[in-house]
């Protein structure tokens, strides 16, 4: 303690060298804009108006002399009157005890900057406590004797006056308002407790410590219960020791104007000035107690709770408790593993939520790199299958010029040649149109189509891009109203890659080995509603154990294949509720590709019947 104390006066005559040398450091500033406003200091007046303009008469002559230009006015409220005041701005600053600024900087946002320092040998975190006094041979000593008086205070809103003194009561299980047979509110000032003892109207009484040792001779007249043994204290105290009384700022008080009195209040001294402020002390300890006490910012506490109805009420609701207490067990419990699970179950459905997104774009990524690979393989004759309607065009054209040259240009003959060179350039047109359809990459989309009109479709697209192309027969046992909810361009990659690998099996085999099959019928029994769209082809065949790996990803029986093919077009068959089988085992060589697409109701069925198709789905 004498080591912080020791600080504590070093940096006070620092700060007042700092504030002595300010003016003549800069003496040329302009005073603030305004100067001639009033500074309203607002203090609780515990002792009484007069009484507290004769002890905080120091702080507005300090004051009055730092701020020139400036009316320092003091303001002495009680504490409703305090908290009015600083709620409605009508005052700049205010100076109250501890448990009145803890409550007022909760509230309405008061901020401490200074510390009233009481001098040696007490300090500004230790300063003040309460004197719980009984007349002179009483037969009272303790606080435990209480039960059942009279005791006199000014307001249990007072701090020193009061709620000091109450925790200590309240550590002894001592309520104050159940035990003591009547609680006495004197009023301001707080003298009027000493008068309340001694007439003999109270028991009893509460007052701030060092207050009594204020009278002479109060040895003779009063004693104090419980006094306690704090060092560095010299007054009578009946509980423990809290900060001083600070200064505090509001939220409407000027920064500027909080540092210049600061400043000023920290310059002054006890022999010059008789008062002493310190650096802002630990309030802390305030607000532990009201925190016990649950009054103050802590008031919200103090609400009825099953624990307190309980113990109130225990003698009828001692067995429902059990069962409550035992049902509140089971229910958290329960509850717990609830949110457990609910939890688990939330980052499950995110974590396969966004592993189906990534597959989702993988497989869109996918099936455009392998339609692109299906146009690489034949790219080598795509170029051969357009020179024929460009030579036809350009054989038509010099025909044209030459029957010019030769006079021999007719009519009919420009007709006839002008429709085969619009015919050949459509042609060229459309295979070239079917290729960039194919090939453009973009989102999946689902279409009403007939299985027929795909295979077709397929079917030029495949003999479009090859020079030499084979034999390709479609055989539709469909009904003509029969259609799939599919993405058309996807099905239509699927049969592009089966027709290319049909024809990469049967390439270099007798022509008439080289034909392909395209049939379109009606599942039965399992497959029963679902279109079957069967490639077969007339190659070499699939043994055993490659028709056990076909459809793995890299798996192939080409000698340049990447072994990707047959594995997206699983994956897209199987993403449009339908299977891509393979049977190798049917008469006749090569093999047979089966891709079955679930049908949907047709365009023919009313709009009843396409809902009842749409529920089963």
């Amino acid at each position: 303690m004498p080591a912080y104390t020791g600080v504590r006066r070093l940096l006070g005559a620092v700060l007042f060298l700092l504030a002595a040398l300010a003016p003549a450091s800069a003496p040329a500033r302009a005073a603030p804009a305004d100067t001639a406003e009033t500074v309203r200091i607002g203090v609780l007046a515990f002792l009484g108006a007069d009484a507290a303009i004769g002890e905080w008469s120091p702080v507005q002559r300090r004051l009055q002399a730092a701020l020139p230009g400036r009316t320092v006015s003091l303001v002495q409220l009680d504490h409703h009157g305090l908290h009015d005041a600083a709620a409605a701005g009508e005052i700049d600053f205010l100076i109250t005890n501890p448990g009145h600024y803890v409550e007022l900087e909760a509230e309405l946002g008061a901020s401490r900057i200074l510390t009233l320092d009481p001098g040696p040998p007490r300090a500004p975190e230790r300063s003040i406590g309460s004197a719980v006094i009984v007349k002179a041979g009483s037969g009272l000593h303790t606080l435990a004797d209480l039960r059942g008086q009279r005791v006199a205070v000014v307001s249990p809103e007072v701090f020193g006056g009061f709620q000091t003194a109450w925790r200590e009561l309240a550590a002894q299980g001592i309520d104050p308002q159940r035990d003591f047979a009547e609680l006495k509110v004197v009023g301001l000032p707080m003298t009027g407790v000493f008068e309340a003892v001694a007439r003999g109207e109270a028991d009893a009484g509460i007052v701030r410590a060092c207050l009594l040792e204020s009278r002479a001779e109060w040895r003779s007249t009063f004693a104090v219960l419980d006094p306690r043994s704090e060092p560095d204290f010299p007054c009578a105290t009946s509980t423990r020791l809290y900060p001083d009384w600070p200064l505090a700022t509001l939220r409407q008080t000027p920064p500027a104007l909080a540092k210049e009195v600061a400043l000023a209040l920290l310059a002054m001294s006890a022999a010059r000035d008789g008062m002493e402020w310190a650096v802002p002390a630990d309030y802390q300890a305030v607000h532990e107690m009201f925190r016990e006490l649950q009054i103050g910012p802590y008031a919200y506490l103090r609400e009825p709770t099953l624990m307190v109805l309980a113990e109130r009420y225990w003698p009828w609701i001692a067995a429902f408790a059990l069962l409550l207490a035992a049902w509140i067990l089971y229910t958290v419990r329960v509850e717990h593993l609830v949110h457990v699970r609910t939890a688990e179950l939330r980052a499950a459905l995110a974590a396969r939520e966004a592993l189906e997104a990534r597959i989702r774009a993988n497989q869109e990524q996918a099936d455009h790199l392998a339609r692109l690979s299906v146009l690489g393989e034949l790219s080598g004759t795509l170029a051969h299958e357009l020179n024929q309607p460009l030579a036809t065009i350009a054989n038509y054209a010099h025909s044209l010029i030459r029957r010019s040259d030769n006079g021999r240009l007719t009519d009919d003959a420009v007709r006839e040649a002008s429709g085969e060179i619009a015919g050949q350039a459509e042609r060229a047109a459309g295979i070239l149109g079917r290729i960039r359809g194919f090939a453009k990459k973009r989102a999946a989309v689902r279409e009403r189509v007939a299985p027929g009109a795909l295979a077709a479709e397929a079917v030029a697209l495949f003999r479009g891009m090859l020079a030499n192309a084979p034999e390709v027969s479609i055989e539709d046992a469909l009904p003509a109203d029969a259609i799939v909810e599919v993405d058309p361009l996807q099905i239509q990659q699927v049969l592009l890659n089966l027709l290319k690998n049909g024809y990469d099996a049967a390439r270099g085999l007798p022509p008439g080995r080289q034909h392909l099959a395209v049939r379109i019928d009606e599942g039965k029994g399992e497959s029963a509603g679902h279109a079957h769209i069967a490639v077969r082809d007339h190659g070499s065949g699939l043994d055993a154990a490659a028709r056990e790996r076909l459809f793995e990803p890299f798996f192939t029986t080409k000698p340049d294949g990447l072994g990707l093919g047959l594995s997206i077009c699983r994956t897209i068959a199987e993403a449009h509720r339908g299977r891509l089988t393979v049977d190798g085992t049917g008469e006749g060589p090569g093999c047979e590709f089966i891709l079955s697409l679930p049908l949907g109701p047709s365009a023919s069925e009313p709009p009843e019947s396409r809902t009842d198709h749409a529920a089963d789905r």
